[in-house]
């Protein structure tokens, strides 16, 4: 007999199960990356707008020139 007693036939190694609470650190990671996600979301939406107010000209000219 060579089973170790900490293992049982339902463990999962070390893959969490689904109700299992995430830790403070995988808590952290996952509001850094949407932070991230946000912030990059952002950037582009800005781009977007800024390519859309050029493509109509609005952006042709310097700021503050009427």
């Amino acid at each position: 007999m060579s089973e170790r007693k900490d293992e049982s036939p339902s463990d999962h190694g070390p893959h969490q199960h689904a109700h299992t609470a995430p830790s403070t650190q995988q808590m952290r990671t996952v509001g850094q990356r949407r932070r991230d996600a946000e912030e990059k979301l952002e950037h582009h939406l800005q781009e977007a707008r800024h390519k859309d107010a050029s493509h109509h000209g609005e952006a042709a000219r310097p700021e503050g020139s009427e």
